[in-house]
């Protein structure tokens, strides 16, 4: 008897040992940072961008894994069974932690993750074919409602398009609904003919300046400084804004010095120049204070307004 409590007392002191020696040695093989959208869509490529400069940080490769489907929630769904020691991380919006929860069945909760930095903060709106017979959001629902027509329109997320149905409700005008897997299906479905509304991240920009687009609302607190004329979705008279902050999640129980890791080459990241010339200046998002503290209470303060906001559509 005491023979096998020997035993079982040092096989649990031996993994103890190996699991603290391999945090220890973290990273020592590839990481994967997934997210939520398909190859070419603006968080994509922001997922991209940071995995190359972290990795340099890291001294290990990132891959980046499309993991798309529910706005964010697959992949969300993945990463809370994944194990947590570093080797998997999501570059992705927060609406499936703090938003998605109130609204859908899901396997997980917020609590089921760490929260280690925001990363950016994705400009985004509501946008049409260039030809369409309206300049603003306003104008697409009276064109509609005065036409005896259903609008048909293309959401990135499940606030985009629950923010569609209270304003299509308030208009009196009826929705056909398309989910898509990103920002180049929505620009696709608009520019095909397919949806005559959608909304979408700062892949926008490019096909405004090419002409086949045109933006309608900005869906942040503030108007997009690239197109500054085209008015908020509260200055068209909604009581909705949109905001598609991009974080780096985690499953949760990371080691205490894996993380030390990760925040630290995420602190920085923050204070490079270059990575947030690439972040404001190439993709065209805009910045966020960094760090971890900063996302808890952003994560908890979203999941509170979403769930007195779910409350009331009750």
């Amino acid at each position: 008897m005491m023979r096998r409590i020997f035993n079982l007392g040092l096989g649990v002191i031996l993994a103890t040992v190996m699991m603290n020696a391999t945090a220890g040695d973290y990273p020592s093989r590839p990481i994967t940072f997934m997210t939520m959208t398909q190859p070419g869509a603006q968080i994509d490529r922001l997922a991209r961008g940071l995995a190359q400069r972290m990795s340099k940080i890291l001294g290990q490769p990132i891959n980046v894994k499309n993991v798309t489907g529910s706005h964010g929630t697959v992949m969300a769904t993945e990463l809370s069974r994944s194990k947590p020691d570093g080797y998997v991380l999501g570059i992705t919006s927060l609406t499936a932690y703090t938003y998605a929860p109130h609204h859908s069945k899901l396997s997980y909760k917020p609590e089921d993750f760490d929260y280690l930095t925001q990363v950016a903060l994705n400009s985004s709106g509501f946008i049409s074919r260039k030809d369409k017979p309206w300049n603003t959001l306003k104008e697409a629902f009276a064109w509609h409602k005065k036409n005896n027509k259903a609008m048909i329109a293309m959401f990135h997320g499940a606030d985009d398009r629950d923010a569609i149905i209270r304003i299509a409700k308030k208009e009196g005008v009826n929705l056909s609904l398309i989910p898509s897997k990103g920002g180049p299906s929505v620009i696709q479905a608009v520019t095909g003919g397919h949806a005559s509304v959608g909304y979408t991240g700062a892949i926008l920009y490019k096909h405004v300046e090419a002409g086949t687009i045109k933006l309608i609302a900005a869906a942040l607190g503030n108007r997009l400084p690239p197109i500054p004329d085209v008015p908020t979705l509260r200055e068209q008279g909604y009581d909705e804004q949109v905001e598609m902050i991009v974080a780096l999640v985690a499953p949760k129980g990371l080691d205490t010095s894996v993380k030390a890791k990760l925040l630290a080459a995420a602190d920085q990241l923050a204070k490079d120049k270059e990575t947030q010339t690439f972040i404001t200046g190439n993709l065209l998002m805009r910045p966020v204070e960094w760090g971890e503290a900063k996302v808890d209470n952003v994560v908890k303060e979203l999941h509170k307004t979403f769930g007195m906001q779910a409350e009331m559509m009750k």
